[in-house]
């Protein structure tokens, strides 16, 4: 079921960032223990794309169109060993981006309400989790592989998020930093129940050990919706960051950030100082009004 925004309304925006008015940047690193960086990020704009190629109309020019419908970002953390982890987070990002273009447009041609594009999301979700298992079975090489989807999808000053796994995001707004997104793995599941406590979750196994994936033994992509405004700070990131850098620093890091190009250099170096044991992968982005 999708979840709202529980943390208080922000003041909606009158207008929507111009491009240049966006700041945003992603990097992602194998970290000092792995070979292979089966982390894979995604940051892209959605456009009507109208393009004027021939006309009899004069200044047919004047008609073009690519204003920006929808920002998209998203973190996936594959997993399966030696190159399927990297394989199903690439066919990943790329299946869902497809299935999300189509379904944007298709929102704003039939008007869509909110519910329609919540369960567009789970859908794409759901088709992407078939098309990796279909690639398993097609090529034994590849079967078993496995990966974390975290997609944020801004229609200005709409967020809608979709989360598979662990990979989370985080958003910093009036100083304060929310963990946005529910990990999803035995450990979570634990402390849920009441099995156990927070504290003793996180020094198990289990802590790593996904209870929903795309390609996994079983997924349950979840939505929820919140506003973004004028200097919100959006951070998404794999769990070989959060393995080593803890909410308070990475809330420290984002409240004084000068660029998102240098929050996330600076949240990566700290990762790879505390061990670097993991790939580590961080996408940071907001809008600064000019």
């Amino acid at each position: 079921m999708p979840t709202a925004d529980t943390t208080g309304p922000p003041t909606l925006p009158t207008r929507k960032p111009r491009d240049d008015e966006i700041d945003v940047f992603g990097v992602t690193h194998p970290g000092h223990v792995r070979k292979d960086n089966q982390d894979h990020f995604l940051i892209c704009a959605l456009r009507k794309q109208i393009v004027v190629r021939v006309s009899s109309l004069p200044e047919a020019d004047l008609m073009e169109d690519t204003e920006r419908l929808a920002f998209l970002a998203m973190v996936a953390d594959g997993v399966g060993g030696g190159v399927k982890g990297g394989e199903a987070s690439r066919v990943a990002l790329q299946a869902v981006t497809q299935y999300v273009s189509r379904s944007m447009r298709c929102y704003y041609a039939a008007g869509a309400d909110d519910q329609q594009f919540y369960d567009a999301l789970v859908e794409g979700a759901h088709q992407c989790h078939e098309e990796i298992l279909r690639r398993g079975d097609e090529d034994p090489e590849y079967r078993g592989m496995a990966t974390t989807l975290t997609l944020y999808f801004g229609v200005w000053p709409r967020a809608y998020l979709l989360q598979v796994g662990d990979s989370r995001c985080y958003l910093l707004r009036n100083g304060e930093l929310t963990q946005l997104t529910r990990d999803q793995t035995m450990a979570q599941e634990m402390v849920d129940l009441g099995v156990m406590k927070a504290e003793d979750a996180a020094a198990t196994r289990l802590a790593h050990t996904l209870s929903s994936a795309i390609g996994g033994s079983q997924t349950d992509p979840t939505v929820s919706r919140f506003d973004m405004t004028w200097g919100h700070v959006l951070l998404l990131c794999s769990d070989g960051l959060t393995r080593h850098v803890s909410d308070e620093r990475i809330r420290d890091v984002l409240r004084s950030m000068t660029s998102a190009r240098q929050a996330c250099d600076d949240l990566l170096q700290e990762a790879l100082d505390g061990g670097g044991s993991d790939n580590i992968t961080i996408v940071v982005g907001r809008a600064l009004q000019r």
